[in-house]
């Protein structure tokens, strides 16, 4: 029979922190603090698998889980005291989600559940605060509306807003008990004005409702960007933790919070975080009022005046960092926190490891290690590879001149300049157009977190280092300032006011996510320099991968920015990317249309010293490393005009007649380019465009190797070959100007001659292929296109559709696709070995930098990965990541 609930609270639990996947994260964890005796609220948690049951059966709750839920709530009446559902002692609950990744934010919560017209005069009379009980319960008749009936909760803040206009007041806490009364009678009549049907008062009514909306929201629309955003599985699930409710807004003896065992942005080793007096929960995390901070330290680094909970709380705080160290101690990781404090009582609500700032990432990691917390290699695989690209963010440049128009809290590190919008919609118009924008908010909620995402950097005008800004923002390496209480957002009039100027949409700012500043127009910048910290765990991961990193690069730029992030060699030169810059593009045309074979050879001898300069800078660059050069790949019709314009010009640059021009533009055009003429194809049907290129490579390679005193040993690809028989034609030719070039320089230049393998004929034929070619490179994009039928220039139109209906888990020219172009790669690697033994093999698609991708490569025993420039770092850590999983694999087995 199937366990649908797990029970924890007062020192004993049904689960513990390695029951992740059935509990989520938030259950989990509540279970193993419960188990160390620590003070959690008694509960129960609803596993994952009753959710995936519900999506399964039509969104109805999993047979027998009423019984079970009902029986957990029992013994949660025992250790309160309460009755879950009585008039005169009522047991309220909270029911919150916990997905088994964090997701901050993006699903939904319910608060004081239990609450109706008469427990909350009980409730009120028990505390002895009216007040506190109708604040809890028009908090709880918002939340439940929201999630459960479907509500729009921007309807009770008109409402409330409205109300405190009315009376004078400025914050939620100045309203009194008859107030909140009056307010509650306004929400009710509201909701039975929109619904057609008053606001349930049966309390179970109230829980089965909150259970299936919990379960529901694991498929709203912010909940399902968030997942594919950040590669969470929908099979995962959420499960639902219950538990007995405890209050912060019971006066000022209460308060609730959040914090960090380390600062989350720095990673300094010092207790970091924010509290409300006579708050709940939501009201930290939505920004909605400026919390305090809760060490002393951090209110003077804030420059508050409000007093600190280690000034205001002093021996709560003092049990409060004592359970902090010894959960940081337990877990050996940072760890995020939220407590509710009831009448000077203590209570931990949750504890997760931390979302942190890469950087600070790094700086923990490396400290724990000197700390004999974790070894070397647990600080590596803890590292998210692609995070890395939050430090090549650039940095304002200290001498630059700063005209600063409002500050707030430094929420998330980096700067960033961009246009100012201020709904996510608009970001999301803007970066389509190619815009750059900075996301302007008073406070953003998950609804945003499509605009969040394409944002340069995001600025609002409410909220603390806690709030969802902030938390997202740091996770997505976003620059962020939050709380910038100097400056008004007009959303009325579409303006922001700053001090002393007031902008508009459109207008450009820059914000630094270190300092908290926001800066009018745009701002000098200084890229980062990957030392310290960072540079200790390369060193770390370096020592430990199997794989080689190269890079793909084209320019004299892009390989000295990829020799200085780690790079040990080129991977991919795309000789096709060389042609396109000033009048090369226009030699390049003259050869494509020249009527014969001496006209092209003409052409070619013109453009045969541009190559050669290139290839030259490019081997001196990389000083002995490897360099993989491709031949002409692309179709021809990517280098000729496209539209009547550009074919006057053309026509008129090359001294052609137009007509004459517009037939040879005819007798060129193809119905599927792609699959036409290009590649090997070219230089089969062109050997001298072949015959020019490889000149070009051995002249630089003679030139460098003099000029360095370095070797060089130019690796030379042949790409879309299909057939043995192809490389082998173009492999003569190479080889035969490879005689000529060393004879006339009398200087021997040893190289390698192999193909990219990009077509299935290949993979399935690479035994045939590698008695020719010396080396293989998998050429994943293409591979990805030809297994699928797929164009990837097209795939965005639908791959997006194919995501959301659950048709494929992830964009296959993103993350490999394991099953189909996979297995094609491990047969072509094991039967091209079975040939050539020794045969050095890699891949050089945008694959080589995503690490689930190197995690594969790695265990089909790939030679070395190649990827953009500023991806090098993070294909070192993955590929570390990798040999450290493939080792724990193989000892496993043993």
């Amino acid at each position: 029979m199937v366990k649908w609930v797990y029970t924890f609270g007062d020192g004993k639990a049904e689960g513990s922190a390695r029951d992740v996947a059935l509990l989520g994260g938030k259950g989990a964890n509540l279970a193993e603090m419960a188990s160390l005796g620590l003070p959690v609220p008694p509960g129960l948690t609803v596993t994952t698998e009753a959710c995936n049951w519900f999506y399964n059966n039509g969104r109805v709750l999993p047979p027998g889980l009423q019984e079970e839920v009902l029986k957990g709530i029992a013994g949660m009446e025992a250790i309160t005291g309460r009755r879950f559902g009585d008039a005169g002692r009522p047991l309220l609950l909270s029911v919150r989600s916990g997905a088994r990744a964090s997701m901050p934010g993006m699903m939904d919560t319910v608060l004081n559940l239990g609450l109706n017209d008469d427990s909350v005069q009980a409730l009120g009379h028990d505390a002895g605060d009216a007040r506190f009980a109708w604040d809890s319960y028009r908090r709880f008749i918002q939340m439940y509306s929201n999630v459960v009936l479907g509500l729009d909760h921007e309807l009770f803040e008109e409402i409330l807003e409205d109300e405190k206009n009315r009376l004078g007041h400025e914050f939620d806490t100045d309203l009194t008990a008859v107030e909140w009364q009056h307010v509650v009678s306004l929400y009710k009549e509201m909701l039975e004005e929109e619904l057609g049907e008053p606001f349930p008062q049966e309390p179970h009514e109230q829980l089965w409702g909150a259970v299936s909306g919990v379960f529901s929201s694991w498929m709203n629309a912010r909940a399902v960007t968030y997942r594919m955003l950040h590669n969470i599985p929908e099979a995962w699930g959420t499960a639902v933790n219950i538990q007995a409710m405890v209050f912060g807004n019971l006066g000022t003896s209460s308060a609730t919070g959040v914090a960090f065992t380390r600062n989350p942005s720095t990673g300094e080793k010092t207790l970091y975080g924010e509290f409300l007096v006579n708050a709940q929960g939501e009201d930290v995390v939505a920004g909605i009022r400026t919390p305090q901070s809760i060490t002393e330290e951090g209110r003077i680094a804030s420059g508050s005046e409000r007093p600190s909970m280690e000034k205001l709380m002093p021996q709560t705080f003092a049990a409060f960092r004592e359970i902090c160290d010894r959960l940081e101690a337990h877990y050996r990781d940072v760890q995020d926190v939220e407590f509710t404090i009831e009448r000077g009582k203590l209570w931990m609500l949750q504890t997760r490891s931390a979302k942190r700032t890469t950087r600070a990432a790094m700086k923990v990691a490396v400290d724990m290690v000197a700390e004999g917390l974790i070894t070397r290699e647990e600080a590596i695989a803890r590292i998210e590879p692609s995070s890395l690209d939050q430090l090549l963010h650039p940095t304002i440049d200290p001498k630059a001149g700063r005209d600063v128009i409002g500050s707030g809290l430094p929420a998330s590190p980096g700067a960033a300049t961009g246009e100012i919008v201020f709904t996510a919609e608009e970001a999301v118009a803007a970066e389509a157009e190619g815009r750059k924008v900075i996301l302007v908010r008073i406070e953003t909620s998950p609804e945003d977190i499509h605009g969040m995402h394409v944002a340069e950097g995001i600025l609002t005008t409410r909220g603390g280092m806690t709030s969802h800004a902030a938390v997202v923002a740091r996770g997505m390496g976003i620059p962020c300032v939050v709380g910038a209480g100097t400056m008004r957002v007009d959303l009325r009039n579409g303006r922001l006011i700053g001090m002393g100027m007031t902008l508009e949409k459109g207008d450009v700012i820059t914000i630094d996510g270190s300092s908290g500043q926001v800066l009018a127009g745009r701002v000098a910048m200084l890229q980062p320099e990957l030392s310290g910290d960072f540079g200790r765990l390369m060193e770390w991961a370096d020592g430990l991968r199997r794989m080689d990193i190269r890079t793909n690069a084209d320019t004299p730029s892009d390989a000295r920015a990829a020799r200085s992030f780690g790079a040990e060699g080129i991977g991919l030169c795309r000789t096709e990317h060389m042609f396109f810059d000033g009048g090369r593009i226009h030699v390049m045309r003259e050869m494509i249309l020249a009527e014969d074979e001496k006209g092209r050879r003409a052409a070619l001898d013109r453009l045969l010293p541009m190559q050669r300069q290139d290839f030259t800078e490019l081997f001196a660059i990389m000083h002995g490393l490897p360099v993989t050069i491709r031949l002409l790949d692309p179709p021809l019709h990517e280098f000729l005009p496209k539209t009547g314009k550009e074919t006057r010009e053309v026509a008129a640059a090359m001294g052609m007649d137009e007509a004459v021009l517009g037939q040879r533009l005819d007798a060129l055009h193809e119905f599927n380019p792609m699959l036409g003429l290009r590649g090997c194809r070219l230089a089969i049907a062109y050997p001298e465009i072949a015959e020019m290129q490889a000149r070009a490579i051995f002249q630089a390679a003679v030139e460098a190797a003099r000029e360095t005193g370095a070797a060089v040993v130019p690796e030379i690809m042949v790409p879309l070959v299909g057939l043995r028989s192809e490389i082998d034609y173009v492999k003569g030719v190479i080889d035969r100007v490879a005689q000529e070039v060393t004879g006339e320089a009398g200087l021997r230049i040893d190289y390698l001659v192999g193909t990219m393998i990009e077509l299935p004929r290949a993979a399935l034929q690479a035994h045939a292929i590698a008695e020719a070619a010396e080396f293989f490179s998998f050429g994943t994009n293409d591979l990805t296109q030809t297994t699928f039928g797929i164009s990837r220039d097209d795939a965005a139109r639908f791959m997006t559709i194919y995501q959301r209906k659950g048709i494929v888990d992830h964009d296959p020219f993103v993350s490999l696709d394991f099953d189909g172009v996979g297995e094609l790669m491990e047969i072509a690697a094991t039967r091209g070995r079975r040939t050539r033994p020794k045969m050095k093999i890699g891949i050089c698609g945008e694959h080589g930098g995503d690490p689930v991708s190197i995690r594969f490569c790695e265990n089909i025993g790939l030679d070395y990965v190649s990827c953009s420039p500023f991806r090098v770092p993070i294909a070192r850590l993955a590929a570390a990541q990798a040999t450290i999983a493939a080792k724990a694999v193989r000892l496993g087995d043993a």
